[in-house]
This record gives C-alpha cells, structure tokens and sequence, in this order.
C-alpha cells in the first residue's frame, strides 16, 4: 500500500516541479523512478533493495509476471488516445507532406543509422541493434507538448512536431514488432512467413477497429444513449475494449487502433468532445506520472553500469546530431519549410513514453530467452530518452532564437465569440494571411465556423484550457466580440497579457457609447458600435468590402460618412504591404498613409461623392 500510495504522490510531485520550471514531466519522473529504484538499492538502502519494487521478485513487488507490462500497455493506449483527439485536419494544410514523409522516410533514415551505429559501437548482433533503432524512431506527446507550450512558433512549425510525435509512435512500436518477431522466430522463412503477415494484420486491424469503434462510439453519445455522468467512463472503457480487441487479432496494433479512433473522433462531430478531452488530459497526467517511475525504477544498477564508456556519449550524439537531422532534411526536401524551421525540427526530437515501455518488455523478454546482449537494450533505450528530453527541455527554447524560429512578435488573432459578425472577420482575415482563431461556448456557432475552414475551439473563457494551448502560441492580438459586455471585460483582463501582447480589444458598451468622453483604450472599430449594430449590420451586408484611401484628409472624410450612415462600420486598415490594422474606438491616433486601404463592414461606399 505504501509502494502504491508513493509512487502517485511522487508522480504528480514531479509533473509540478515540471510545470513550476517549465520542462517536460518525463524528465523529474524518472530521476524520481531511478532514485527510488536502482540507486535506492545500491547507495540508500541498507539491505539493498528498492524502495520501489514494480514486478514481484519472490519477496516484494507490486506486478507479478507480466502484469506490469500489460499495465504499461493499457496505459499508453489511453494516452495515445488522448494524443489522436487533439489532431486536426486544418493543421496540416500546409505540411501534411512533411509529416507524412517524417514518420516514412525519416523513420527509415532513423532506422537503419541507429542500427548501424549500435552495431559497431557496442557490438550487438544485427537483430538487437536494429530492435534498438526500431525503439527510438518514436518521439511522443507527453515529451513534446511540454516543451513547445513554452515556445512561441509558426502555427505550421508546431504542427509538424506535434502530430510527428502521435503518428510517429504506433509506427515505431509496429517497427520494434516485427524486429522482436524476427529475433523470436528462428530462421529466415520462419520469418517471412510470420513477421510480413503481422505487418499486414497489424494496419488492417489496427484501422478497421480504430475507425469502426469510433464511428459507433460518436453516434451513441450524439443519439443520447449515453448517460451524462457515465459518457467518460464508457469513453475510457470503449478505448480499452478497441485496444484489447485489436490485439487479440493482431499483437500490437491496439497501438495504431487507438490513435485512429482518437482522430476520428477528434475531427468529427462530437458533442461533448471538450469533457472527454478534459477527461482523458486528467487521467493521461496520472498514468504518465505512475509509469515512468515504474519504469525507471525496474532498471538495476548493473544496467546502469554497463552505459559507462565512451561509446554511450558516442551512439547518443550520432543520433542527435547526425541520424536526425539527416531524416528531417532528407523528409523537408521539396517542402515549404525554410532552413531554419528544419534546423529547429532536427533538434528536436526527444523520446517518450512508448519507446521506455516497450523497451522494457522486450528487453526483459528477450533475456529470459537468453538473447546475448539483450541487456543492453532497455538501458540504452531509457539513455536516449533521458538524454534527448534533458538536451530538448534545457536548450529548445534558446536554439529557437539562435535559428531564428523564436516569435519576437505573434501576429496571430484570437476572436472571443463565433457568431456570424466573427465568422464574417475572421474569414476575411483568414484569407488575408493572418492566423485566426475564434473561440465560443456555443457549440453551433463553432460548427459553423468550422463550416467556413475556420480554426475554432469550443471552450469557457472562465475555464483554464486556453493558458497551455500550444497552436495559440503565435497569437498576439485580441478581440472580443460577444454579445456580452461582461465577457468582453473578462476576456481582456484574462487574457490580455499572453494574447493581446499587441493589442486587446473589446467592443464598447452601451453606457460607453453613451459618454463620448468614456472613450476605452481597448475599445473596438468605434465609439458609436456595439455588438448590437454589428449584428444589424452583418445582416444586411454580409461581406468584408475595400475601400482605396487616397490620403488622410480622404480617410477623415470616410469617417465621417460612418458616424452618420449607420450601415457602413470601420474594421481594419491595409498598408500598401497589405499589412492589416486594427481600427480601434479612438482611431483619431492611427497615421493613415496615402494608397492604403480601409475595411468595413456594410454596404458599398460611392467614394466619388465624398468631399474632400
């Protein structure tokens, strides 16, 4: 009891400890699982044992046999889970091919350079080098979402490292599969005729169990048969049933199972989806924290010690700094990625959760069958986590201004309230280059501005979901367009600081418009609209229109011409750069320059007949 009860408060010690400096959980929760384990029962412990024993040695142990391994492989179903429900289509318009050619060629390129260089660094045989190289392809989400919540980048940038790090996984433990099938079967037919057809079994059942639970889950919750107080529990025991399913027709595609039913659900339409994401965020923290101190903590000191040469340091930089960077420059080629961004991405590259777990079942598998060298294999693998998520913690947010990657201003725009007069702005401002991000509690207005190929997320503002929102990390400017005076103050005050860092901005309230003298800074467009004339307005001219300003003098003109026509309302202006402005209540203040153009909203304006 007092094993299990240490192990969850340690864990979630760690992930604060993580938070408070801002690094990735893995890295406290396995120094933590290291000391409690093998150092505890070589240095601290007077009769050396762990204070943590994970599997049953005769006298002590919280898993007997290869309950902890099937532990560890739930687990990371439901964090992969957790991991596919955050993939978005719309995120990769721009990289898909890149990616695509990350978990591809570069995992090949990753494949056959980290087996190589196993091989004749520590002398491992062929199939144990490579069940090594196959390890360490993946990269992860529990490793990478830490560290890029902490970077400001391109919206694209982000997107590569992190739908990498969830594709990239099931694919590496298919990858260390079929090389473990190869190592178990003797003979060269024996394993042609049974590792190929694995392969196969694997995607077969992996998607067809994935994109079948999926639909069939979304249309229960959607239909009501569900229960409000059990949808996240059935949501948890659905994922399990599909992992478990999916194995026994094929060994390890439960992996690929989950991460496609993830997906599916992700990008469809679910209600409910924000508390299954709360949800499963909560308990993948809670399961990452008790695993990795397990697994930490199963590796003994002697595999430990045999790390203790130089050609640890050696394998450790040529996959940091040769086989990486090699794949992602090899998989980049012909892509819209600049040679910085491909310096970023090859730098990283930190392992997680599924290389340590699988490295440890196979590693502990193998020397049972008394594989020669197979000890090498779970302490070389835990090396390669420990040092790329220590080097990427420490270093990613520097390297990323050395590069150049490094936002120094975030132009992005994050809209509160989807209604239809934000929809209408947002997708102006889409099309006209800017990142654009609108956000609401009304489920409906966020399917339609999905509808229009908007980037929106159905959430509170009186929630903290947003603070850790890694695709709103290049935004800079906020708007808050909602019907409620109260909310837009809220917004502003809320979140001013970490998205408005280049301008917040709410719409006047009705006892604002009433003062002429109550002008807000944050004051939106004019002192004379409010939500309510946006609306009417919206309604009757549902466009974005241009007008061409010939000089200040004209732009005063224009101005003029809205206070007293109430169906034309300023929004924006465009320099000759085509660089958008936001016009704010007290526009008296913005130099206007000649060609510039003025955006509004309303009908068409007969410049002709504007005096000058």
């Amino acid at each position: 009891m007092l094993e299990l009860a240490g192990i969850v408060i340690l864990g979630i010690l760690a992930q604060w400890v993580a938070w408070r400096f801002k690094i990735p959980a893995i890295l406290p929760l396995i120094l933590v699982g290291l000391l409690v384990g093998p150092i505890a029962a070589e240095f601290l412990s007077e009769d050396g044992k762990k204070w943590i024993e994970p599997i049953w040695n005769g006298e002590t142990g919280l898993f007997p046999g290869d309950s902890l391994y099937y532990f560890v492989s739930l687990a990371i179903s439901i964090i992969l889970f957790e991991g596919g429900l955050t993939l978005k289509r719309n995120e990769v318009k721009n990289v898909g091919p890149v990616i695509t050619k990350l978990i591809t060629v570069g995992a090949v390129i990753t494949f056959f350079g980290a087996g190589v260089a196993a091989h004749f660094l520590f002398g491992l045989s062929w199939e144990l080098s490579f069940l090594f190289s196959g390890l360490i392809i993946v990269t992860g989400p529990t490793v990478i979402t830490p560290i890029l919540r902490n970077i400001p980048l391109k919206k694209d940038l982000s997107a590569v490292l992190k739908w990498e790090g969830i594709l990239i996984d099931p694919i590496g433990a298919l990858v260390a599969v079929l090389v473990f099938e190869f190592i178990s079967v003797e003979g060269d037919s024996g394993f042609t005729k049974t590792a190929f057809m694995e392969f196969g079994k694997i995607v077969l059942f992996g998607t067809t169990f994935g994109f079948t639970f999926a639909h069939g889950l979304a249309f229960a919750i959607n239909k009501k048969f569900i229960p409000h107080y059990l949808l996240n529990v059935v949501s948890l025991s659905v994922v399990l049933l599909v992992f478990v399913e999916s194995e026994i027709f094929a060994h390890e595609s439960g992996l690929l199972a989950v991460v496609v039913m993830g997906m599916v659900l992700g990008n469809g339409k679910l209600e409910n989806l924000k508390e299954l994401l709360y949800f499963k965020e909560s308990l993948s923290v809670l399961l990452i924290s008790i695993l990795f101190i397990l697994l930490a903590a199963n590796i003994n000191i002697e595999d430990l010690y045999l790390l203790y040469n130089w050609e640890t340091i050696a394998l450790f930089l040529i996959v940091v700094l040769i086989i990486r960077p090699l794949a992602v420059f090899a998989s980049a080629q012909g892509s819209n990625l600049k040679l910085n961004e491909r310096l970023f991405v090859s730098w990283v590259g930190p392992r997680g959760i599924v290389a340590a777990g699988i490295a440890s079942l196979f590693g502990s598998k193998l020397m049972k069958q008394g594989v020669e060298g197979a000890e090498y294999i779970t302490p070389l693998v835990f090396m390669i986590v420990l040092g790329t998520v220590l080097l990427n913690a420490t270093t990613a947010r520097f390297f990323a201004k050395i590069v150049g990657v490094f936002l120094t201003k975030s132009d992005g725009i994050l809209i509160v309230g989807a209604s239809k007069v934000s929809r209408l702005l947002a997708k102006y401002l889409d099309n006209n280059g800017r990142n654009v991000v609108v956000i609401d509690s009304n489920q409906t207005n966020i399917e339609k501005a999905r509808e229009m190929g908007l980037e929106a997320i159905s959430t509170d503002i009186y929630t903290n979901t947003l603070n850790d929102n890694i695709e709103l990390n290049d935004v800079g400017y906020l708007m808050a367009l909602t019907g409620s005076s109260d909310i837009n103050r809220y917004a502003i005050n809320k979140f001013g600081k970490q998205f408005g860092e280049n301008g917040s901005f709410r719409l006047v309230s009705k006892e604002e418009m009433r003062d002429e003298n109550n002008n807000p800074k944050e004051g939106l467009f004019s002192h004379t609209d409010d939500y309510e004339s946006l609306t009417n307005v919206s309604k009757k001219y549902p466009s974005v229109q241009e007008v061409l300003i010939e000089n200040k003098e004209h732009y005063q003109s224009i101005l003029e011409l809205t206070k007293s026509d109430k169906d034309i309302i300023p929004i924006f202006l465009k320099d000759t750069n085509d660089e958008l402005i936001i016009i704010s209540s007290d526009n008296s203040q913005i130099e206007v320059g000649e060609d510039w153009k003025l955006i509004y909203l309303g009908k068409p304006i007969d410049v002709e007949k504007i005096d000058l």
